[in-house]
């Protein structure tokens, strides 16, 4: 099992930047997907970014590509998602997931078995 350890997040206005940190811990060989989900009030939990570590290669969703850039130190096992130019819409609560295997169907939350705890962001016009 992998624990994930969230830091960052925060109050931002809109065009500032955040960055949120993913530690993980215990059984972390292997390949895995890492990624980041946001859920805002009411609304329902979606994909953000994903990482594999198999090849380093990354996705993104559509509605934070060329702003959001996810990455990982594969030498602390941290997983980063620096946010650049925040919008109002970018508010919630974000985390970051892990799941053994590759990232197909990345943005699907059902299959990740491991979460952080989450970490607000929020940010004002």
């Amino acid at each position: 099992q992998v624990q994930l350890e969230q830091s960052g997040g925060g109050s931002v206005q809109a065009g500032g930047s955040l960055r949120l940190s993913c530690a993980a811990s215990g059984y972390t060989y292997g390949t895995f997907c890492m990624a980041w989900f946001r859920q805002a009030p009411g609304k329902e939990r979606e994909g953000v970014a994903s990482f594999s570590t198999s090849n380093s290669a990354t996705y993104y969703a559509d509605s934070v590509k060329g702003r959001f850039t996810i990455s990982q130190d594969s030498a602390k096992n941290i997983l980063y998602l620096q946010m650049n130019s925040l919008r109002p819409e970018d508010t919630a609560m974000y985390y970051c997931a892990a799941k053994r295997g590759y990232c197909d169907s990345w943005y699907a939350p059902i299959p990740y078995n491991s979460w952080g705890q989450g970490t607000q962001v929020t940010v004002s016009s």
